[in-house]
């Protein structure tokens, strides 16, 4: 079976990561174990270290890494501009980072309801929680970058980092 492809990916739920061979399942499959392992842990000592809780955050970390955040990324002469959709997020809601090839993009927000019909009342309340860590094509300067949430769309824009300068190297004779 050397060489099948498979088709996982559909407009409306974009795979979180691109399978191409089908000799390469296990091990991507392994990968994303891994990955829901680590978030679940990081989850986890995000929590306070509380027992008994393993199952919840091991959801929450398949849930945000595997219904991920979409996210474009252009290139311009200046830099890069990358939008990512987070819809019913508030600004204060969110966080990012940004390192000179990695912006990760994390956000929670508290989602009440309550419903009173006569003398019943029901309240609710849950967490929704997204984790995007988005890896740049190119190296940006971690010290000029800008971010605005309009309409649900979160645009960062960050400029990329100087390119190496060579530096001549002068030797005298001993």
């Amino acid at each position: 079976m050397a060489g099948m492809h498979l088709a996982v990916r559909s407009e409306e739920h974009p795979a979180p990561f691109k399978v191409t061979e089908f000799d390469n399942i296990f091990q991507c499959m392994q990968e994303m174990h891994e990955m829901i392992s680590h978030r679940a842990f990081e989850l986890f000592e995000e929590g306070g270290r509380i027992f008994g809780r393993d199952l919840s955050d091991w959801f929450k970390a398949e849930s945000e890494l595997l219904h991920p955040v979409n996210v474009s990324i252009d290139e311009t002469e200046e830099g890069l501009r990358v939008e990512a959709e987070v819809p019913g997020f508030k600004a204060k809601e969110l966080e990012a980072s940004v390192e000179p090839h990695r912006l990760t993009i994390t956000g929670k927000r508290e989602i009440e309801k309550e419903e009173k019909k006569g003398k019943t009342i029901y309240s609710e309340r849950n967490a929704e929680r997204i984790l995007r860590i988005i890896n740049l094509p190119a190296e940006v300067n971690t010290e000029t970058v800008s971010a605005t949430l309009k309409d649900g769309v979160l645009v960062f824009m960050l400029s990329k980092a100087a390119p190496a300068k060579k530096i001549a190297i002068e030797g005298k004779a001993a």
